[in-house]
């Protein structure tokens, strides 16, 4: 007999509510772990990924910290921390990263969108002040950075130390990793040390 996999999907709800609101559900989910939280202008979204968000997350967060201490870039993991401005904005990216210092906003959020468009999520972490934002979308990365007047698509990552990060590279390891992580990071390894 052989035993399927099933792949719940990602489910999402947005309400309308004030920031009083949003930290009473805060509190209330707090006791579920999977639950993320956002807010921002009397718009409330509670998402509780599914198998698939989670995977991909992984896979990404993995890659991404194999090359920061492969180059030997400073660090920190926050994962999905949650980042917050009082009274205006809180977000919990899939992934996040202090680059070069410790700060109390990350450098760089990354998103998996399987349920909601990324574009609508730019004005919560210009809010933030998250300096890059990428988005993981049916087998593309997306990368935003942060300007004067508000987040600019780019074709590579101008954080100290990510922008030699080959993003063809990361794209074709991130989908092997789907089902060989083990596979997908040798490859992402031997290939970044052939591009120093």
């Amino acid at each position: 007999m052989t035993q399927t996999l099933t792949k719940p999907i990602d489910q999402r709800i947005v309400l309308q509510g004030t920031w009083e609101h949003f930290k009473r559900l805060q509190r209330d989910f707090g006791e579920i772990s999977r639950a993320k939280l956002a807010y921002y202008d009397g718009t409330i979204e509670i998402l509780m990924p599914g198998r698939d968000h989670e995977i991909f997350a992984s896979i990404i967060g993995y890659l991404i910290t194999t090359f920061l201490i492969e180059k030997g870039i400073f660090f920190q993991p926050t994962r999905s921390m949650t980042q917050e401005k009082e009274g205006v904005a809180s977000a919990q990216a899939d992934e996040s990263y202090c680059i070069g210092s410790l700060k109390p906003i990350p450098d760089l959020s990354i998103e998996v969108v399987f349920t909601s468009g990324n574009a609508a999520k730019l004005p919560k972490y210009r809010a933030l002040g998250v300096s890059e934002v990428w988005f993981w979308e049916d087998g593309t990365l997306a990368l935003y950075h942060l300007r004067q007047d508000g987040y600019q698509r780019i074709d590579q990552s101008e954080l100290p130390g990510l922008e030699t990060l080959d993003l063809d590279l990361l794209k074709r390891c991130i989908l092997i990793g789907e089902t060989d992580l083990g596979r997908a990071v040798q490859m992402f390894r031997e290939s970044q040390g052939n591009h120093e």
